[in-house]
């Protein structure tokens, strides 16, 4: 359980990014963090992690706040980042120096995550492209069996045949005591798998809704033409017609358009938000 409350914070050159920030992050799900180039989607992972700190509120992890550090927090929470840089090491040295400060990690999991990125176990991390590299990094991370995995934009870098692994893998991991949360913009890439969605705006978060009540709340529905009701929450032009967005009636519906939800709630968030 992630649990933050009033969180503040800001960095001298630009002011608060987050404002009286709560969010409450359960775990056996996958959380995808939605928001604009800005919004603080990288910043909220990095003072989860305890790599800053807050000027205001609170952050609890397992209980503890991560601005102290405590070996408890630390492992069993994983942060992997955008850009991923590694020691000109071999493989297997990486391991050796890093997988002991996880006492759940599995080796038979790295070397099989590994083998479904088509990466060996014998590879030196300074002979990898960048697109192996990260990959070598996510089997690391999905290895270290942590509680919480925090991913930020982990599709980034990765080829279309990596990313269809990545998805089968992370799916098969997913467990009722683990927490992903997952900051992307490549919603198209990882919209099988996310449970639940949040979106941060102004410092705030202003959509925290689970994939099941998306669907029991919003009805989507592809039209020739943008819909004149008046209970439309939000059009947008796609290949075949116009995406629509509306309030449930009951009429089955498309399956949820996770990159047009976003947009609504960026373009229409009262609307969305009174749905709900």
């Amino acid at each position: 359980m992630i649990d933050i409350n009033g969180l503040s914070f800001g960095y001298s050159h630009s002011g608060n990014l987050f404002k009286s920030l709560d969010l409450s992050i359960v775990p056996g799900k996958i959380h995808g963090l939605l928001g604009l180039n800005g919004a603080g989607k990288s910043s909220l992972l990095h003072l989860i992690q305890g790599l800053r700190f807050a000027n205001e509120g609170s952050i609890k992890v397992f209980g503890l706040s991560p601005m102290q550090r405590d070996i408890k927090h630390l492992q069993q929470s994983f942060l992997l980042p955008e850009e991923v840089y590694t020691p000109d090491i071999a493989l297997k040295q990486y391991i050796d120096m890093y997988s002991p400060f996880y006492p759940l990690f599995s080796l038979e999991s790295f070397l099989q995550f590994l083998n479904e990125f088509e990466l060996e176990g014998s590879a030196h991390l300074g002979q990898m492209s960048m697109g192996q590299k990260k990959k070598a990094i996510i089997a690391f991370a999905l290895a270290t069996n942590t509680k919480i995995l925090l991913m930020d934009e982990p599709t980034n870098g990765l080829d279309i045949p990596s990313k269809k692994q990545f998805r089968k893998i992370l799916s098969h991991i997913i467990a009722d005591d683990r927490t992903f949360l997952i900051s992307t913009h490549q919603i198209r890439d990882l919209h099988s798998l996310i449970d639940n969605v949040i979106a941060i705006s102004d410092g705030r978060i202003i959509f925290n809704q689970s994939i099941n009540e998306i669907v029991d709340k919003l009805q989507f529905s592809l039209d020739g033409q943008p819909s004149t009701e008046e209970d439309l929450i939000y059009h947008e032009r796609v290949p075949g017609g116009y995406l629509n967005i509306r309030p449930s009636t009951g009429v089955p519906s498309f399956e949820p358009d996770l990159e047009v939800l976003f947009n609504a709630i960026m373009t229409n968030n009262t609307a969305i938000n009174q749905v709900f």
